[in-house]
Formats: structure tokens, C-alpha cells, sequence
């Protein structure tokens, strides 16, 4: 044995000589730098980091740019292809000796974004899944699959030594040919498409093709532990079972107890939050050290979650915003930090493989989606859309292979994603389906025949409003009522949106919070009998998507109104909010007449059972002209043709004819002319007309008819109002989008009544409904 000493040993190796950073300065007025201490060296990096990436966000927001495109790119800008290429950047900045900081927070962030997007995910879905949908995941996977493989064999004398292997082959090929459903699901919620048909197709294919691509990667993983030693596959393949038993078996059904003994409508205790959220660093330290990949424990840890309330949706909604917003941007920047534009110099021969294994993939499943998706009755312009959306990539799909080939990966990652977004949005549009030229309003419809009307109710404080509104809406047995009750649910802590038709009994049973709104609308229809049929159904679905399931189930049962609540109560401050992004966007899109119930008054205060005792309504209609008003004296006929309702209707005039729309005139007077010759003989049915110079004198006009007593105010919204009338009232109109100028003053504080507010709008016809154009359709 030759003994070397110690001298020799430092000669033979090479010695790095670096800063050694202490933990804090005393400040820069002592002389001291900041930057040569670690823990404001962190701060730093965490400030540069979220800052550069929320730079990127806003400025490629108006390209239609995904975050996920933001986020790389504001990786590489930190990493050595921009910023880190300058040596003092990069020196003081970034130094070597604390880089390992930044990467491990990025591993980290990766580990919890993987949690939850397992938390989100319900593998439950794939037994509801048509064919369809199989169809497009295993072929949209399998033809990739083979095509980019065929590829690499035939170049695989130009790959590098360790890309050339079998297992790396088969690893890459697996990548290209997935979709990931975290990358896809983050992709659908920015582009505000979960509730469209595509966008739940989407998902729907995604949760296969993932499982499809975890099988996948596990023989990837495991083939690469048998390249070193045979029995390393085998303790792999051991470790994973014994690990998925664990989780599965163990883990689900203690969470599983947790959520059966935690009281309904009260939170999860803080303790097994905690439990859990530790659990995501332990799971991925157990899989690390198996040789199972760092992040495939914490994706199948957040599987074994039980989705939706009460467990899901409250670690979703206390750790998301800190993993999303502050833990996510570092690993991108690790990604960044990993990608050197500059070592793929003077090595495209050997790239140019994997360049063509990427397009052919890409190519390869753009195509086979587009054939089957039309195949199967889809439009082209959407089955194109379709393939584009199936195609998006991101982080989850990047392996981290030899600097070059990980850098052409990120760039074509990239590119890929960057250029389908913007497509999707010019070739896809979720409120097409909306847009009908059938005359689907309360004015247009048959008075001898069945109304469908579609009540949204967020929570049990509307129901009775909306049960007396029904109520003095006149059903009877020539023209009965039929009413699809949508309970609006907010989606979190899962991925994909649910409709709940509560007629289906094995649906229904998801759902015991509509209980208590179920009975109250049994009962009212028990007691009005054939005169009024209701409908149950429930949405949990996000906020800004949620108005699709609103119109897709008016257009369904070709409703001719469709009711949304509008809270204007100081103490119901958050649910407002909320409220109002989903009446915009119904508003804007809905394919019939919309009605914004404001109720505040004696509509909602009377008993629940108020219906069953013969009370006296008394109604007043502000009749300003135009489609909306017309629409709204229609309604409020109805309602005349009650023994119980006194009806008065107040038309407005303008003096001298100042600013009146020919037309607009001629179908009101029509329709005035129609309705009073129609109520002629009914005492209970008063019309008055009034002529006023500006907005001044309306508001005085209604003022005094406030001095007597009202239950209900109806009032048309915006359409066809001459603008006369309402001169000088739109600068302090606080609600004027939704409520329109008389509708919001109604409604406000200062006018001062307790009588609930109807605004009425018409139906918009905006355009023409679209035929299929599948190949099964012709």
C-alpha cells in the first residue's frame, strides 16, 4: 500500500477558493457590504426572483401568454443565458456557493405545486369517461409515442452516449407524447375555459394521458436503475409498491377519518393540516432516496387526498398562494439557472435529432387529435383548438438530461406553448353556443304555454326571495311555470368543474348542502301542484368560468329568463363581489331575457310559507322605453293577471320628443298601446304617463310615487332608453353595469324604500347557432 501524504493529496487535486458568507451585517454605515453576508444575500435573490418574474407576467399578459410562459422565460433571464452571463451579476448576485439555496427552494416549490395539483386531480373521472375521450388520450399518446422513438432509432448514432441509451430514449419519447395535467389544468383556468365543453373534455383526457405517462416514466426510472446494476430495478419496482401501499392504504384512509369526523360546514382542524403539509416534504424525501423521482411522491400523496371539501379545498385555500406566488417562481429560476442558450454552440449535429424527435411528437399529435376529435362530431375550428390546448408543455415535462438537450427541451417547451395559446383564443370562443337568433324573452313567448325560467341561488338567503318572486309571477294551469333551480358553488380544492343534476339520485348524494334549499323549493312546488314545476341542479365551478353553466343550461332548456341574485347589503360585502363578475358576464351572454333580482325588501321578509296564505303585492313598473322596458312590462302583465297583484305602470316621456329613437317609439307606443287596451276593465291595473325634461325630474317623478307603498320595483336596464330622461343621473350611478341608471338608483340607499328591485334586460340576439360539423354528424 503506497501512502501518500498530505501535501501530495492537495497538489494532486484542485482546490476552489470561495467567499464565506456570514449571516448578518451590521450595516452599510459600519462599512460593511451587504451581499457579503447569506441571510441578505437570500433576500436578494427571493426579491430579484419574484420581481423579474412578475415583470414577464404583466408584460406578455396582453399577448395571451399562459404564466407558465412568463415564469420560464423569467427563469431564463436570471440564468446564465441573460443576466447570469455578466460576471458581476452573477458574482454578487447569484454566486456559487449560494446558488444550492436557490435550487433547493425550487425543488421545494416544485414538490408542493405537484401536491396540489394531486389534491385537484380526481382519478374517479376517468370512469366517466366516454370513448371519446379514450380514444383521443391513448392514441394522442401512443402515435407520438411510436413516431418520436422511430425517430431517435434512426439518429441514434448522433446522440450523445448517455441520450443514446434505450431508457433515455424511451424517457424523452414518453415526455413529448403526454399532456400533463397540471400544466394543462393551469393553462385551461387562465384561459377562463374550464366549464366549456372543450375545456372539461380536456381535462377529462388529460387525467388518462397522465397515468398513461406516470406508467411510463416508471419504467423509465426503473430501466435506468438496471442500466447500473439488474438488482437496483427490482428493489426499484419493490420500493414503489411498498410505497404506494403505504400512501394509498394508509395515508387515503386516515384522511379519509379526518373528513368523516369533521362536523359538515366546519373546517379541517389546523393540527392535521400542518400533519399533511409536512408529510409533502417527508413522501418526497422517502421517493428521493428510493430512487422514485423527488416529485412523484408528493403527486401521489396529494392523490390520496380526498377532493373538494372539507380537506382539499382547505389545504388548497391556506397553501396555495405561498406555493403559487412566492415557492413556484424559484423553480423556474431553477430551470433558468439550468438552461445556457450558449452551450448549444457548434453542437447542432448532435441536437438536431432531438429537434426533429420534438417536432415529429408535436406535429404527430396535433394531427391525430385534430382526425379523432372531428371524427367524433367536433367542429374543425374546435377539434384544431383541441389538439392546440392537448399540446401545451411546461416544467412537469422537462428531465433534466445534459445541458444542451435540456436547453433545446425548455426553448421548444416554450415556443410550443407560447404559440398555441394566442390560437386557441382566436380559434375557440366558450360563448359561441350562446349566440342564437331564436326569440327566446317573456315577450315573445306564447301566453297559453309553459315558461322555463333558470334561478341561480349562491346561498339559502335567496331562496325565499326568489320563491315569492315565482309566486307572483302568475303560474296557472295554461301557461304553468317550469323552474331549473342552479345552485352556484365556488370550485376549490379540485380540478375539475361538476354539474349536478339532483334528479340523478347517485349525483345528488355528492351534494348535502343543497338540502335544506331542495326542501324549501319541494314544499313551494307541493303546494302550487301542476302550476309550477321545479328542476334541481348544482354548479361548482370557478367564479369567472361559472356564468357558462348558467347559459349552456338556459340554452338547454330553452329558457325565456334566466333570475340572478344581486346582494346590496352592507354585511354581505364578499359574496357581492363575487356576485358580480357572474351577472357581467351572464348579462353579456346569455341566450334569453336576464332578470337581476335586488331583493332588500318585503319579498324576502315574509315567512318562508308566506305562500300559503292569499297576501295583497302591490307592483310599480318605471317604463323608460326601449327593448328592456318592453320586456319588463311584459313580465309585470303577467303578473297583473294575479287577483293578488296591484300593477302600476309609469311611462316616461320626453319633452318635445328630445332625443326619441323613431323606431324605438313606434314599438313602444305598440306595445303600450297593446297592454293598456288589454287592462282596460282591471281596476287593479293603473297606467301613467309623464313628461320630463331631464334626469332631475324623473328621479322627482319617482320620488313621489314612492310615497306610496310598494313591494316591488320592475324597471327595464339599459336598451332603448331615451337618453333624455336620464340626463345628468349616470356620474353617481355605483352599480350602473349591472343595473343599468334607474335600476341602480332604485335599488340604492338614497332612494329610500324597502321594495325589492327587478331590472329586466332582453334577450340580445347575437348571432347564429353552429351546426355540427363532425364527420359522424353529416
Amino acid at each position: 500500500m503506497v501512502e501518500v501524504s498530505e501535501t501530495d493529496l492537495i497538489n494532486q487535486v484542485p482546490v476552489i477558493c470561495g467567499r464565506t458568507h456570514r449571516s448578518h451585517p451590521f450595516g452599510i454605515f459600519y462599512g460593511d457590504n451587504p451581499l457579503d453576508y447569506s441571510f441578505p444575500l437570500v433576500l436578494l435573490e427571493i426579491s430579484t426572483v419574484v420581481m423579474i418574474t412578475r415583470i414577464v407576467r404583466h408584460l406578455l399578459k396582453p399577448l395571451k401568454q399562459p404564466r407558465v410562459v412568463s415564469e420560464i422565460i423569467g427563469g431564463i433571464i436570471i440564468g446564465p443565458s441573460i443576466l447570469g452571463s455578466n460576471k458581476k451579476f452573477s458574482t454578487y448576485v447569484f454566486p456559487e456557493n449560494t446558488e444550492y439555496v436557490l435550487k433547493n427552494v425550487g425543488v421545494l416549490g416544485l414538490m408542493y405545486f405537484m401536491f396540489l395539483s394531486g389534491v385537484k386531480m380526481d382519478l374517479t373521472t376517468i370512469k366517466k369517461t366516454g370513448k371519446k375521450e379514450w380514444y383521443i388520450a391513448l392514441l394522442g399518446v401512443v402515435v407520438p409515442l411510436m413516431t418520436a422513438s422511430s425517430i431517435a432509432l434512426v439518429y441514434r448514432k448522433s446522440f450523445h452516449k448517455e441520450l443514446a441509451k434505450s431508457s433515455s430514449i424511451w424517457g424523452v419519447s414518453t415526455t413529448l407524447s403526454i399532456t400533463a395535467f397540471p400544466v394543462l389544468y393551469t393553462i385551461i383556468r387562465e384561459l377562463n375555459l374550464l366549464n366549456s365543453e372543450i375545456g372539461r373534455m380536456a381535462l377529462s383526457t388529460a387525467v388518462i394521458s397522465d397515468v398513461i405517462g406516470i406508467n411510463g416514466i416508471i419504467v423509465f426510472e426503473a430501466a435506468k436503475q438496471g442500466e447500473v446494476k439488474t438488482t437496483a430495478a427490482l428493489w426499484y419496482m419493490i420500493s414503489f409498491v411498498v410505497v404506494m401501499t403505504s400512501i394509498f392504504g394508509g395515508i387515503r384512509q386516515s384522511m379519509i377519518w379526518i373528513v368523516r369526523t369533521t362536523p359538515e360546514g366546519k373546517p379541517v382542524e389546523q393540527i392535521y393540516i400542518i400533519a399533511i403539509l409536512l408529510g409533502v416534504v417527508v413522501v418526497g424525501f422517502v421517493t428521493d432516496m428510493c430512487g422514485l423521482a423527488i416529485a412523484n411522491g408528493p403527486l401521489w400523496l396529494g392523490l390520496a387526498v380526498p377532493d373538494g371539501p372539507p380537506l382539499g379545498a382547505t389545504l388548497v385555500e391556506r397553501s396555495e398562494t405561498i406555493i403559487m406566488e412566492l415557492l413556484m417562481p424559484f423553480s423556474f429560476s431553477y430551470v433558468g439557472l439550468y438552461t445556457d442558450v450558449f452551450s448549444m454552440t457548434g453542437l447542432w449535429s448532435s441536437l438536431k435529432p432531438l429537434f426533429f424527435m420534438a417536432l415529429a411528437g408535436q406535429l404527430t399529435k396535433i394531427v391525430v387529435i385534430v382526425v379523432v376529435s372531428h371524427f367524433f362530431d367536433m367542429p374543425l375550428s374546435d377539434a384544431v383548438a383541441f389538439s392546440l390546448i392537448m399540446s401545451v408543455r411546461g416544467q412537469v415535462e422537462l428531465l433534466m438530461i445534459t445541458k444542451p438537450y435540456f436547453t433545446m427541451m425548455v426553448l421548444l417547451t416554450t415556443a410550443m406553448t407560447a404559440v398555441a395559446t394566442p390560437f386557441i383564443c382566436i380559434l375557440y370562443d366558450p360563448t359561441r353556443p350562446y349566440m342564437v337568433n331564436t326569440k327566446r324573452s317573456i315577450q315573445h313567448s306564447p301566453s297559453n304555454r309553459e315558461i322555463h325560467i333558470v334561478a341561480c341561488i349562491h346561498d339559502q338567503e335567496s331562496v325565499a326571495g326568489f320563491i315569492n318572486l315565482l309566486e307572483i309571477s302568475n303560474p296557472t294551469l295554461s301557461s304553468p311555470i317550469c323552474v331549473h333551480v342552479l345552485r352556484l358553488i365556488e370550485l376549490v380544492g379540485r380540478a375539475t368543474p361538476l354539474f349536478i343534476d339532483h334528479e340523478n339520485q347517485d349525483q345528488a348524494s355528492e351534494q348535502t348542502s343543497f338540502n335544506s334549499i331542495h326542501n324549501a323549493l319541494k314544499h313551494f312546488q307541493e303546494y302550487r301542484g301542476e302550476y309550477v314545476k321545479i328542476h334541481s341542479f348544482t354548479s361548482v365551478s370557478p367564479k369567472k368560468s361559472m356564468y357558462q353553466d348558467i347559459c349552456e343550461l338556459a340554452l338547454a332548456k330553452k329558457a325565456s329568463l334566466v333570475i340572478l341574485p344581486l346582494f346590496k347589503e352592507i354585511g354581505r360585502t364578499d359574496m357581492r363581489e363575487g356576485v358580480q363578475f357572474v351577472n357581467l358576464d351572464v348579462l353579456a351572454h346569455a341566450p334569453c331575457s336576464v332578470g337581476l333580482l335586488v331583493d332588500k325588501g318585503p319579498l324576502r321578509n315574509q315567512p318562508m310559507n308566506s305562500y300559503r296564505r292569499a297576501s295583497k303585492h302591490h307592483i310599480a313598473v318605471l317604463f323608460m322605453g326601449g327593448a328592456d322596458s318592453r320586456e319588463a312590462l311584459v313580465y309585470a302583465d303577467r303578473m297583473a293577471g294575479s287577483p293578488d297583484v296591484f300593477l302600476t305602470v309609469l311611462r316616461f316621456l320626453s319633452h318635445n320628443n328630445l332625443r326619441d329613437v323613431g323606431m324605438e317609439k313606434k314599438l313602444d307606443d305598440g306595445l303600450v298601446t297593446w297592454f293598456w287596451m288589454k287592462n282596460e276593465g282591471n281596476n287593479q291595473v293603473i297606467y301613467r304617463e309623464i313628461t320630463v325634461k331631464n334626469g332631475e325630474e324623473t328621479v322627482a317623478a319617482i320620488r313621489a310615487m314612492n310615497n306610496e307603498h310598494y313591494d316591488l320595483w320592475i324597471v327595464g336596464r339599459n336598451r332603448g332608453i331615451n337618453q333624455a330622461l336620464i340626463l345628468g343621473l349616470s356620474t353617481w350611478s355605483e352599480n350602473i353595469d349591472e343595473l343599468g341608471v334607474m335600476g341602480d338608483y332604485v335599488a340604492s340607499m338614497d332612494f329610500d324604500s324597502t321594495a325589492s328591485v327587478l331590472v329586466v334586460q332582453q334577450q340580445v340576439l347575437r348571432g347564429q347557432e353552429r351546426a355540427s360539423g363532425g364527420v359522424l354528424g353529416r
